[in-house]
């Protein structure tokens, strides 16, 4: 990684604004990265002073002009040279003495800018995801979230070995060895390129706090969790540094966990680019100024950055022009003793490229429907509507399968995606008894068919409309 030596700054002591947890890392990240970007015209090189990496060289990039952006969270509670941060910093931080943070990556979001301009959408990876992994020894599988810091100590592990024993060099090189890592399971796990990539860990938080100031949020019902100091009431709210951690960090008490603190992280950072807005901080180059200098302590980007070219594109997002979805995963199970997400690996990616490429068009897969309803027609008119938005006929009949599902081969996640929320927001799932190419419908006892208004919603375009339970970066939106 090309970088200077991280000075060890004594850090004054100072009155936290805004502060975030290890699970808003990467929404951190891309604060300081779109208004640096925007910062560039006025205050010359700023790659200059920014930290960078070598871990994406030799992968592969978009084409057409579009840009995949990952955005990294690090927990850890160590800077760049592998010096324990300062316990004041720890105590604002409520991350106790630095002994419980490793090098888990609580926050990746793939952020896709769409060639020519227009709506920018990011998709947040859940933590948990049990995932393909390779390049770590001993290990096939893992959660996403524990590709850094596995690959980081094998990696170290190895130098040690070969007689390095200079911290510094231990750190910088095991950080690199787990951004490839990272980058690599992202790249494996999606299925699309990634073009750039920025991280940034718990100290980048304490210094954003003097950049920015409060933030404005918005909950859908009062919430109070012991474990992560939040209290908060319904409604809209400005949160200081201490409740903002706390509004970012809670998954006690949620309906969804981990899930529903994604979705936190989400409208938080959009709450922040609208307040870089509105707050007029483009325009003041104090401002600017501050959070230039996070970027160049706390920030560390993929080399190559352009970031004069990513000016404008950093204004359409503060400008609201984005969105934010969470991927899906099928459930939860225990490996090794661990918590995990199950995920279907094929809906996943069919998911990303409905989000990320709204015009692309395929002739649709054939549909087979099975009444189980015992109602005469329903399978016909099921179909029918299928048909009339480019399914190809299949199989029409019946079955003795009771329970209403859609059902999809090797080839047709995206279609059986589409196919649910066409017929009113059917379950799906994978299953090797349907053909390659197909999308079986099982029309059981409960169901009834939509309404033709309800069709039309449901029909917009793959990918006009991120899955269900997005966030609008347009504003401040309401969470639970």
């Amino acid at each position: 990684m090309h970088q200077k030596q991280c000075p060890n700054r004594t850090r004054r002591r100072r009155r936290p604004l805004l502060v975030a947890g290890k699970v808003f890392a990467g929404a951190a990240s891309a604060v300081v990265l779109v208004c640096t970007g925007i910062a560039a015209t006025t205050a010359g090189s700023l790659l200059d002073g920014v930290q960078t990496s070598e871990a994406l060289a030799g992968g592969a990039h978009s084409t057409g002009g579009a840009l995949n952006i990952l955005l990294i969270g690090l927990d850890s509670r160590k800077d760049q040279n592998g010096d324990m941060l300062p316990p004041e910093i720890l105590d604002q931080l409520h991350a106790g003495d630095g002994t419980e943070g490793g090098y888990n990556t609580n926050t990746l979001i793939l952020l896709h800018l769409p060639a020519g301009g227009g709506r920018a959408t990011a998709v947040s990876i859940p933590r948990d995801d049990y995932v393909a992994v390779r390049g770590i020894p001993g290990r096939g599988h893992a959660k996403i979230k524990e590709a850094y810091g596995l690959a980081k100590f094998h990696a170290e592990t190895a130098l040690r070995q070969q007689g390095v024993t200079a911290k510094t060099e231990l750190e910088s090189r095991g950080r690199e060895a787990g951004r490839r890592e990272t980058l690599q399971t992202v790249r494996d796990f999606l299925d699309v390129p990634i073009d750039r990539f920025a991280e940034v860990n718990l100290a980048g938080f304490y210094d954003l706090a003097d950049a920015l100031g409060g933030v404005e949020v918005c909950l859908n019902h009062p919430v109070r969790d012991s474990y992560s100091g939040a209290d908060f009431p319904a409604g809209r709210q400005v949160l200081d540094g201490a409740r903002a951690l706390a509004f970012v960090r809670q998954r006690h008490g949620l309906a969804n966990g981990d899930l529903d603190r994604t979705r936190r992280q989400q409208a938080f950072l959009a709450s922040v680019t609208h307040k870089l807005r509105d707050a007029g901080t483009f325009t003041d180059f104090g401002k600017l100024s501050a959070l230039i200098e996070t970027a160049q302590q706390d920030v560390v980007v993929s080399a190559g950055w352009d970031l004069l070219a990513f000016v404008q594109q950093a204004r359409d997002l503060t400008g609201g022009n984005l969105e934010f979805s969470t991927l899906p995963i099928e459930g939860f199970a225990t490996v090794d003793g661990q918590a995990v997400n199950e995920v279907d690996v094929e809906k996943v990616r069919a998911t990303v490229r409905q989000v990320f490429e709204p015009t692309a068009e395929a002739p649709r897969s054939i549909a087979d429907v099975l009444n189980a309803s015992g109602r005469v027609g329903l399978a016909a008119s099921a179909a029918d509507v299928l048909g009339q938005h480019g399914f190809r006929e299949g199989a029409v009949g019946s079955s003795r399968v009771r329970r209403t599902t859609v059902d999809y081969g090797h080839g047709a996640a995206a279609d059986a995606l589409l196919a649910a929320k066409l017929l009113g927001g059917l379950p799906v799932r994978a299953t090797g008894s349907v053909a390659a190419g197909h999308v079986r419908v099982i029309l059981g006892a409960d169901f009834a068919l939509p309404a033709p208004a309800d069709r039309a919603d449901a029909a917009v375009a793959p990918g006009t409309r991120p899955p269900d339970g997005t966030v609008d970066g347009g504003g401040i939106p309401c969470v639970d």
